[in-house]
């Protein structure tokens, strides 16, 4: 592993425009972190990446690497991109245990935030630097939202997560697990004991449904709620999934590795939703595919689909006469999800969008002053690193809201 990244590093060509940066959303500085590790200062090349992005050993494996930093390498034009992604997560993981935070003082003030997944882990590493007293409040028992309960083990080890609950226990932060905000406690609740701003990073954990029959049969589930805890289902021997997104290869590819022999992912249209990487490694690992197909029904013994036609214009729509039932034990629905309501229906003053998402401005805050959002629940199913990017403007206009209000 050593000596396959530090080889890509020497690859690098030290670009005075680097166009890898710019593919970044969060703008990784890679090429100065890259000669800042050949130069034989591995600490200072992961402080650079922790400080840009303080989630980057995450990014460094889960990232769509391929369309982003990796696929605006110059040297991809007419060959192999510098292994961008081998080479941070090295540095990152190497440099992630030897972090150590300097004493902060603490100015008193009381920040909460509502969920752990990538938006909430961000804005309570940057706060808590800045002396803020952080709780925060995860409605499971493990931190990680999407991270811990939403992706596959074998993509991102979950034995990272657990090193980050550690780092934020380090800061002094604390954690509420198994506390849901909106139930037995709310929002008001915590503004009366002193907080002065909270956060609200609760993700999207409602599936979106079809709205065709037969989805409340037995042998049918959502994607999200499986890939939350797969070893409770059983699945059968062969399974169809509905969705070509991420979502849908990482159930598939997690499917087989718990004893189904038989996936087929089924999608509307030949452009698969999913990253080409993790479209290929689903291949690899047998799933099938059927491109151009609509599901009409699903039954006990599998989903009827009916073939599209395409004008040449991207529209789809149903050949009469095509419908076909394709066997299968169970069936996934893998459509992405949306937020749930619990938050806003014991809040008063948030404001949602037509697809109940929280409505906020370019600085995150919502329309209740002192609440402010990022995250899956403000801009819908994104990737991890631009709610990482965004959060951390919603974490400086957090910082300025509070100076504020403590100098009034």
């Amino acid at each position: 592993m050593a000596i396959h990244v530090i080889d890509e590093a020497k690859r690098c060509l030290n670009c005075k425009k680097p166009m890898c940066r710019e593919g970044c959303p969060i703008h990784t500085p890679i090429p100065d972190m890259i000669h800042t590790f050949l130069e034989g200062d591995i600490n200072e090349a992961g402080r650079m990446l922790f400080e840009n992005n303080p989630m980057s050993m995450i990014c460094s494996l889960i990232c769509n690497h391929e369309n982003q930093c990796e696929g605006h390498c110059v040297l991809g034009r007419k060959g192999s991109p510098v292994h961008i992604s081998s080479i941070e997560n090295y540095i990152s993981d190497y440099y992630f245990d030897r972090l150590k935070f300097p004493p902060v003082e603490k100015n008193g003030m009381k920040a909460g935030i509502i969920g752990s997944g990538p938006a909430g882990i961000t804005i309570a590493l940057i706060l808590a630097r800045r002396g803020y007293d952080i709780t925060i409040f995860e409605s499971r028992e493990r931190i990680g939202g999407v991270l811990q309960y939403g992706i596959p083990e074998f993509r991102l080890p979950k034995t990272i997560l657990a090193r980050y609950k550690r780092k934020l226990w380090e800061m002094g932060i604390k954690i509420r697990p198994n506390t849901s905000i909106g139930m037995t406690i709310g929002i008001d609740d915590m503004f009366r004991d002193g907080y002065s701003a909270i956060f609200i990073g609760t993700g999207v954990w409602k599936p979106n449904t079809l709205h065709i029959k037969g989805e409340t049969l037995g042998n049918v589930h959502f994607a999200i709620n499986y890939l939350t805890n797969p070893s409770v289902y059983r699945l059968g021997e062969s399974l169809n999934i509905i969705g070509a997104g991420n979502s849908a290869m990482d159930v598939a590819r997690t499917a087989l590795r718990h004893g189904v022999r038989q996936v087929t992912v089924f999608s509307r249209s030949d452009h698969l939703a999913a990253s080409p990487h993790e479209v290929e490694y689903a291949k690899i690992d047998g799933v099938e595919f059927v491109v151009h197909v609509e599901p009409t029904e699903i039954v006990d013994d599998g989903v009827y689909f009916v073939e599209l036609d395409c004008d040449g214009h991207g529209n789809l729509s149903p050949i009469r006469g095509t419908e076909k039932l394709y066997p299968a034990d169970s069936t996934i629905i893998a459509i992405s999800q949306g937020p749930q309501n619990r938050i806003v229906s014991t809040t008063s003053g948030l404001d949602v969008n037509e697809r109940g998402l929280l409505v906020t401005n370019t600085f995150g805050e919502t329309t209740r002053d002192g609440i402010f959002a990022s995250g899956d629940v403000v801009r819908g199913a994104k990737t991890v690193v631009e709610a990482v990017a965004y959060s951390k403007q919603v974490a400086d206009a957090m910082d300025k809201y509070m100076r504020e209000l403590g100098d009034s």
